[in-house]
């Protein structure tokens, strides 16, 4: 499933280019962008095509198991699509984005930890709209969402595959392999951008995936052989696997709270952004987040398989590096003075 959705995306891609140019939907340059000539947007359309047709093609299921989380992450995309090319302001997104979470929802994908049903769906919709946001903030250099969100697919897999889901591990796959055919064009330097309609719809799945996770409610110690709940820390491994875009629209959110800019406004504060401030290349600074991603799902794997202080500890020490990491970052001035890799 991996070969064909890179097989699907590599060969659909430079199709979706060609009709984003004739269309006119491209990025523009502007003050807070780093590109300097005009870039075509849609490439989010080849991801989803790539996806979309590697599950028909293989249908084992896929569209009986996860309608809803393929129909929900659809709509987001078309919501982004219609911001790639006619603009759209933030409460109309944000509205399209909750219908598509709602929808989602209603055909029965939701948390369950609270029990009590409209908590869960509270907590579901947020969630999803929160991941969709982030995942969409992160699309601010070449290579990085779609590198961002193909490890967190990849970890998603893994897991999917670790605790027996035989289903859901290989969707993920497919959505891993949408991504790689995607950077092929889209890493250094960028030739096209998946824009809205790719980051909506991605950040939507991931969101959707990390919520149908589901681990064994008991965890056997190796040693003793005595059975204890796990249930208490298995939260924190959707967490963990998409902890780099939670973080990033944290910094960049208390850090414009705190200079009184607008959260809606883009700008040059993200997490890469200050990296490169700090000396690397842009090309480094994707490819440091790509090790933070990867270095991320090793320690969701291992909450997997911890019993829950132990668990409990290593998310605690994530986030006080966390905490660290964005007292440092918060520190360094907003100056893209680095030229592109």
């Amino acid at each position: 499933m991996l070969l064909a959705a890179v097989a699907i995306v590599l060969f659909v891609t430079p199709l979706v280019r060609s009709a984003a140019t004739h269309f006119g939907v491209t990025d523009t340059p502007s003050a807070r962008k780093i590109h300097a000539n005009p870039v075509p947007l849609l490439g989010g359309a080849a991801i989803w095509l790539g996806f979309v047709l590697t599950l028909l093609v293989f249908d084992l299921g896929f569209v009986q198991q996860f309608g809803s989380l393929i129909a929900g992450a659809t709509v987001a995309s078309l919501v982004g699509l219609w911001d790639d090319r006619w603009g759209m302001k933030p409460l109309s997104k944000l509205f399209g984005q909750s219908v598509a979470a709602t929808l989602m929802v209603a055909f029965g994908t939701s948390v369950h930890f609270l029990h009590n049903a409209p908590l869960d769906m509270a907590v579901t919709v947020l969630w999803v709209i929160g991941i969709t946001n982030a995942l969409n903030l992160m699309d601010n250099m070449d290579g990085l969402a779609g590198g961002v969100a193909g490890w967190a697919a990849f970890f998603f897999f893994l897991l999917g595959l670790m605790s027996g889901q035989r289903l859901l591990a290989p969707l993920a796959l497919a959505l891993t392999g949408a991504c790689l055919g995607f950077l092929y064009y889209n890493f250094k330097p960028g030739h096209i951008f998946m824009g809205d309609t790719g980051s909506l719809f991605l950040g939507f799945m991931l969101a959707a995936v990390g919520i149908r996770l589901r681990f064994p409610p008991l965890l056997y110690d190796p040693i003793t052989g005595v059975p204890s709940s796990h249930e208490a820390a298995t939260w924190l491994i959707p967490l963990l696997v998409l902890g780099l875009p939670i973080f990033d629209t944290t910094l960049v959110t208390l850090s414009r709270l705190r200079r009184g800019v607008p959260i809606t406004r883009g700008g040059r504060d993200h997490t890469s952004h200050r990296l490169v401030a700090l000396g690397a290349t842009r090309h480094e600074a994707v490819l440091i987040l790509y090790i933070v991603c990867a270095l991320l799902g090793i320690a969701a794997m291992a909450v997997m398989n911890l019993p829950v202080p132990a668990a409990w500890g290593l998310g605690a020490g994530v986030l006080l590096l966390a905490l660290t990491a964005a007292w440092r970052l918060e520190r360094v001035p907003l100056v893209d003075t680095n030229p592109p890799a």
